[in-house]
């Protein structure tokens, strides 16, 4: 997994290696085209903006840019990414924008589909647009097992409705998750949905040009 279009992938298509050779030297800038942790994803700062800090996951950390927001607001951010060329960058990058934000984050270096066991009991997962190789509903039970008692999980996806337009993810079909496809698996004894909704923004490409895009957003609060 990894941050592109301030996202996670993972799967054949998108394995370690991709990732490895995406962030190596100079490729893999951010999402406007700096090489260095850019913007937060939108959906994470709506979601996460108004939560007292504790500990948060973070997987598919890519750049850092959630990480370094994460950190920046308070929080002990554990960013996980599979990508050792990206984490490299990241902590280079964010350490030298903010040292003190910097020294709030661990990084490791892992698969979204084989955390450590130990990586549980957060106050806040979060995870933005994943690309499994199995089925979504097994990486979402995963993230979801992290999460700690009354504690609040994000997963951000690219919406159905975005398959066939001009989304830099366009055809690929593990891309996309619908929301209920993602509250399906998360069982009312322990969860609260608080949304599950399609939202529109728009990303700049590169060069400059701008696209509208779809993410299915997903927060739930676990109850016990």
């Amino acid at each position: 997994m990894s941050n592109d279009d301030g996202g996670t992938h993972m799967g054949n298509d998108f394995d370690r290696e991709f990732w490895e050779e995406r962030y190596r030297d100079g490729h893999g800038h951010g999402e406007h085209g700096q090489d260095g942790p850019g913007e937060p994803n939108p959906q994470l700062v709506a979601a996460a903006g108004d939560l007292d800090p504790g500990r948060v996951l973070e997987v598919g950390a890519g750049l850092g840019a959630d990480s370094l927001w994460l950190a920046r607001h308070g929080w002990e951010v554990t960013a996980v990414d599979i990508s050792a060329n990206a984490l490299d960058r990241a902590r280079a990058s964010v350490g030298r924008v903010d040292a003190e934000a910097a020294a709030r984050i661990r990084w490791v270096r892992a698969d979204a589909g084989a955390l450590d066991p130990h990586l549980s009991g957060f106050d806040l997962v979060t995870s933005h647009y994943a690309h499994p190789e199995g089925p979504f509903v097994k990486l979402v039970e995963h993230l979801a097992d992290r999460v700690a008692p009354r504690g609040r999980l994000l997963i951000v996806g690219h919406d159905p409705s975005d398959a066939h337009g001009h989304a830099p993810h366009a055809g690929h079909g593990r891309a996309h998750v619908a929301p209920e496809e993602v509250t399906a698996v998360l069982g009312t004894d322990r969860w609260r949905v608080l949304a599950a909704e399609p939202r529109s923004r728009t990303r700049r490409r590169g060069d400059g040009t701008e696209v509208t895009m779809t993410d299915a957003v997903v927060l739930a609060h676990r109850v016990r």
